[in-house]
């Protein structure tokens, strides 16, 4: 008699959660949403309360070799801070949990706390606890997000309508290729200890995967400009797993273009050394951090001349998938990768 076995690497991380969850009902009139967006959405009477963890593991998110301890801390609060601005809130306060080996010292908690502390006085943002506790394989870091948004205000992953404008702020794929220039110099110096990391000329790239930032300005021209997105994403996973989460959710289709791709120089030089597309680095490549939201069409001269978004496409009839339409005319379908 065989035993069934489903293995997690033929599921995805998405799949993974949606399986494990999907028995889980909500019992409280104050739970609003879920699981499924990218906060939990809670009812406090006058405005709603955002809720979001993100957690980061050595060997697995970040690598000591050349990532240092006061990046990580930083980049940690920024990851989870861009869930809570895709829900057009503003974050308040997080908690801060670490499980740490003895290999680590006073000094390196403390270099790690020193990149938590310059992103919480750069953003305004509180740090109110966490927890504490021992591992025996290097450093687990998790950060809880608390947020809030106007009711009128919130934005979903849903809510997407045909004809509406799809738009992205700041650059594509940068994040990924600075990860490759990195590995890249990694095994070199692991080959001569003695060699001198080459990383000016990749200082976009490499600032952009160890030090990104939230896009907490494009929240605020939101709110001078009364715009409400009909949908919004982090983009944390690429830029496709994006579009198929609005896909998905809001039961649309969407179209982009190649050539509206907001991809900085540097990426495209980068890219081409590397043997690498630019656009497949600006779809699937991931940790951008970038917001992905789609707007209706009238709100577009409120944002056509602000220089970090970008409209790539339409939304369309859910019949119509998920298409590229690339530089030679052809459409594409867009499927999830992530790295």
């Amino acid at each position: 008699m065989s035993t069934s076995r489903t293995e997690l690497k033929d599921l995805g991380k998405f799949k993974l959660i949606e399986t494990i969850t999907e028995n889980f009902k909500l019992h409280h009139p104050t739970s609003i949403h879920g699981i499924g967006d990218d906060a939990a959405v809670i009812d406090t009477g006058n405005f709603y309360i955002l809720v979001t963890t993100n957690m980061l593991v050595e060997g697995v998110a970040f690598d000591l070799t050349y990532c240092p301890l006061k990046h990580v801390g930083y980049k940690a609060v920024v990851g989870t801070m861009a869930d809570i601005i895709a829900m057009n809130g503003t974050l308040e306060q997080i908690t801060v949990s670490i499980a740490i080996s003895n290999r680590f010292t006073l000094e390196a908690v403390q270099e790690l706390y020193q990149g938590i502390y310059r992103a919480c006085e750069h953003y305004k943002v509180d740090l109110v606890g966490g927890d504490t506790t021992s591992s025996t394989s290097g450093l687990i870091l998790s950060i809880t997000a608390i947020g809030k948004v106007v009711k009128e205000k919130l934005c979903l992953r849903k809510g997407a309508k045909p004809y509406d404008l799809v738009c992205v702020t700041g650059d594509l794929g940068a994040a990924y290729l600075g990860l490759q220039i990195l590995n890249r110099e990694k095994k070199i110096f692991e080959v001569d200890p003695h060699m001198q990391p080459k990383l000016e000329p990749y200082q976009h790239l490499i600032e952009r995967q160890l030090k990104p930032e939230a896009r907490t300005e494009i929240i605020q021209l939101f709110d001078q400009e009364n715009i409400l997105p009909s949908s919004m994403i982090d983009i944390s996973g690429g830029l496709a797993s994006g579009l198929l989460h609005i896909n998905k959710v809001s039961g649309v289709g969407i179209t982009i273009y190649e050539n509206k791709l907001p991809i900085n120089q540097k990426t495209y030089e980068t890219a081409e050394a590397l043997h690498l597309s630019s656009t497949l680095c600006a779809l699937h490549g991931g940790e951008d951090y970038e917001l992905l939201f789609t707007i209706p069409q009238s709100e577009l001269p409120k944002i056509e001349k602000h220089p970090n978004i970008h409209v790539i496409g339409y939304v369309t009839d859910v019949s119509l998938g998920v298409k590229l339409i690339t530089n030679s005319d052809e459409s594409i379908e867009i499927n999830a990768q992530g790295w």
